[in-house]
């Protein structure tokens, strides 16, 4: 059987009947009440077999694709899905009884024009009993923030810290875009919290965690041209005039006992950004020129490894108060842990986006870029698109894929090849990648989004395993900002000038 079925996606949801569409090693049956349409697509108990749908999309942007579907065994049957060639694995675990049908979500970009979305099993069992798909346009960034703030007001969204800092810096770009004055507002409202009516904040800033919400305060002085925020800010980048470095003038992750000396890849992002936005948004100076670029090549002599990856951590003293101190590699953690080195990648594109074209060390950090963004697509887990948590260790039955690396990754290579740093070819690794993290994306029915597989925060080790038991707490704000980030990104490159 060879059907051709073809909608277009516009601004309501769209049912496409399986029966209806292309089917490969299937046939369609009528004989498990529930089903819509005329029938279902029962599948060949073999790998390969497939149904392949066609929908055309009045124009680019993301999607839900909800397969319906029973499967009465008792095991999972996993597919993969594919959008425009590009797959990520979904499961579709039992559902009780072949009468019993389920639904399954994937989030993914449609191109403007015609897309193709297929479904084909990955098991020798086949796939399940599918029903029917249902395409429904979704601004993923504005569901997200739109669900945080029903969640959490901003008196309860959380202190001072580096995570709301980086989702609020997420909602700040959909506010860019969207306009509404409600997100701001909440932004504001949060910052409230912190800065007096004379500029004071309550902040010692002694570790550079604590200096990334400085970001927001820019944002704030940049919107709102109320001079507090300006005051505040001002607070960090003085502070930084005496704030720890190692020899070679990297600053100190924190200046607490436990942390002297010692370089987290996670740091670059925490301070770096700011200190340039700083220079461009507030004073410029010699200091916000340069030291942003520097602070990145220091630490990048130290935490690179072979093959363009950065370990986690470096720790100068050689190991007198950490435990995870590998001499033989460079007095370095000698582990690759995800969000660490996406932290890295970030601070590079976002310091390239502010820094002036005619900077000397510009040059230096585009070849980091490259070099990161080929490590990138070299470790992406082909069959998901995403990331691993410990990057190197994909065998590992332990391991698992990470969320907000995978939305880091996408994010930097997306705007690599916008920029003209890497090449175009690794448009394809952001598209893998971007599917993958929007598969852990999905709405509830309380029109809710949920994240999930998000690592929660994390320290330096040297055992794969404290990385891998790392707890995910669903719509963790690690998540959720580098979400919106990547989001806002993605859709942006693929939406129609």
């Amino acid at each position: 059987m060879s059907l051709r079925f073809r909608h277009l996606a516009a601004a309501v949801a769209l049912l496409l009947e399986a029966e209806a569409a292309t089917i490969s090693q299937g046939v369609v049956e009528s004989n498990h009440a529930g089903f819509t349409g005329s029938g279902f697509v029962n599948y060949h108990n073999v790998a390969g077999s497939s149904v392949e749908f066609a929908v055309e999309a009045a124009e680019a942007g993301t999607h839900t694709l909800t397969f319906r579907y029973a499967n009465g065994t008792t095991a999972n049957r996993p597919m993969s899905v594919s959008v425009n060639g590009t797959a990520v694995a979904v499961d579709f675990p039992p559902t009780g009884a072949w009468t019993t049908w389920r639904t399954a979500v994937v989030g993914a970009r449609l191109e403007a024009g015609a897309n193709t979305v297929k479904a084909t099993a990955a098991a020798a069992a086949g796939g399940p009993n599918l029903d029917s798909l249902r395409v429904e346009p979704v601004d993923w960034s504005r569901e997200v923030v739109e669900s945080t703030m029903a969640r959490h007001t901003p008196a309860t969204l959380g202190g001072w810290s580096y995570t709301r800092g980086l989702y609020l810096w997420g909602q700040y770009l959909v506010w860019q875009r969207t306009r509404d004055p409600r997100h701001l507002a909440y932004i504001k409202d949060w910052a409230d919290r912190f800065v007096d009516a004379s500029g004071g904040i309550g902040q010692s800033f002694d570790n550079l965690d604590s200096m990334q919400s400085g970001n927001i305060l820019l944002a704030l002085y940049r919107e709102t041209g109320q001079a507090r925020y300006r005051t505040a800010a001002a607070k960090i980048r003085n502070r930084l005039n005496t704030y720890p470095r190692t020899s070679d003038g990297g600053w100190w992750h924190a200046t607490s006992d436990s942390r002297q000396g010692q370089l987290w890849a996670d740091g670059v992002f925490m301070v770096n950004p700011f200190v340039a936005r700083y220079g461009a948004w507030v004073a410029a100076d010699s200091f916000t020129r340069d030291e942003p670029a520097r602070q990145l090549e220091v630490y990048f002599s130290h935490l690179r490894r072979p093959g363009g990856l950065l370990y986690h951590a470096y720790d100068e003293p050689g190991g007198l108060t950490a435990s995870w101190v590998n001499p033989s590699l460079g007095n370095t953690n000698g582990l690759s842990w995800c969000r660490a080195i996406g932290w890295y990648g970030m601070a590079t594109t976002e310091l390239l986006e502010i820094m002036p074209a005619d900077h000397p060390r510009r040059a230096a950090l585009v070849d980091i870029l490259r070099s990161i963004v080929q490590a990138y697509a070299h470790w992406q887990d082909p069959a998901t698109g995403r990331w691993f948590q410990v990057v190197t260790e994909p065998g590992d039955p332990a391991n698992w894929t990470e969320t907000s690396c995978s939305a880091m990754y996408t994010y930097t290579i997306s705007r690599a090849v916008e920029r003209g740093h890497v090449d175009a070819s690794y448009a394809a690794v952001a598209a893998r990648g971007y599917q993958g993290v929007l598969a852990k994306v999905s709405l509830g029915a309380d029109g809710r989004t949920t994240i999930l597989d998000i690592g929660e925060g994390t320290n330096v080790d040297d055992v794969t395993g404290y990385y891998y038991g790392r707890a995910r707490p669903v719509n963790d704000f690690h998540g959720l900002g580098a979400f919106l980030i990547m989001n806002e990104q993605l859709a942006r490159v693929s939406r129609p000038s």
